[in-house]
């Protein structure tokens, strides 16, 4: 054989030979199908032990309240609504007494241990949308920085502020100042054909905020976030004194409960904890 041939054998024989060299780096792992309609996941992100409701306005006396999560799996992407009590939590025999407000907190099923039963890992949740800032919504927020962050801009304003307000724990939400941010001064649209919309329903905090998911075969649901903690505050229009604006909080209860009323939609107090139960068992989900 020539040199000329020679070295022509033996460079194809290289190139043959290059993938099973690199075979040392791992394949990118696939993302999880997209479905080919709206689904929505009902997830309990924690519960919270409230030693006398007369705090939040209600009838006095102990009461257990939920951290409820939702997930929307859209064709065009993933939505997380809330992320519920810290992980940090999870695993704390008796739950963790949270100091600056006095309430307990419990995580039996950590929040990443339940996206992995969906197939997610955090940075396949494109959008993570806030109701609003307090520790038993926003506690998991760092678990995805590379998600776009979809809330209010005068809920962010208030949160940052200095110093923070005793709801608040900035080390929480601190990955807000790399992640990307979709600041609303209104409504949104989030997927651009009207099945997932977030409103605007302040008064509990100077930004919150109500989700709004219509669903082909379970119909509209409204998640109201803090709108109000019980469903006696909300028959009662009750609101708890440390509330931003208990007035605007009226409104924003008024406002939202008559688009329930226009749209048929079942209205989801999100802390009441039949509310959660009354969704399919996580991980089955309405459509």
């Amino acid at each position: 054989m020539s040199l000329q041939r020679w070295s022509a054998a033996l460079l194809l024989a290289l190139l043959v030979l290059l993938p099973s060299c690199a075979g040392s780096a791992p394949a990118p792992r696939p993302g999880p199908e997209a479905p080919a309609e709206v689904r929505f996941y009902a997830l309990d992100c924690g519960r919270a032990e409230i030693p006398d409701m007369a705090a939040f306005g209600d009838e006095g006396g102990p009461r257990e309240l939920v951290a409820a999560c939702y997930v929307i799996r859209h064709p065009g992407g993933t939505l997380l609504w809330d992320t519920g009590i810290s992980d940090a939590n999870a695993g704390a025999k008796g739950g963790v007494l949270h100091a600056r407000t006095g309430i307990r907190f419990r995580v039996d099923t950590p929040l990443r241990e339940q996206l992995r039963a969906l197939q997610l890992e955090p940075t396949d949740v494109q959008y993570v949308a806030f109701s609003h800032l307090h520790v038993d919504h926003a506690g998991n927020a760092n678990l995805f920085p590379a998600s776009t962050w979809i809330l209010s801009r005068r809920e962010l304003e208030w949160a940052t502020a200095t110093p923070a307000p005793p709801t608040v724990e900035p080390e929480l939400i601190s990955a807000y100042r790399t992640a990307k941010l979709r600041l609303l001064d209104g409504e949104a649209d989030v997927f651009g054909d009207g099945t997932v919309r977030i409103v605007p329903s302040p008064g509990h905090t100077p930004g919150h905020q109500s989700l709004i998911v219509r669903l082909r075969r379970a119909g509209t649901i409204v998640i109201s976030g803090d709108l109000c903690h019980t469903h006696g505050n909300c028959a009662n229009r009750r609101v708890p004194p440390f509330n931003t604006d208990p007035e605007e909080s009226i409104r924003s209860m008024e406002r939202i409960l008559a688009l329930v009323n226009a749209t048929q939609a079942r209205f989801v107090v999100q802390h009441e904890p039949d509310a959660l139960a009354a969704f399919p068992r996580f991980p089955a989900f309405l459509d």
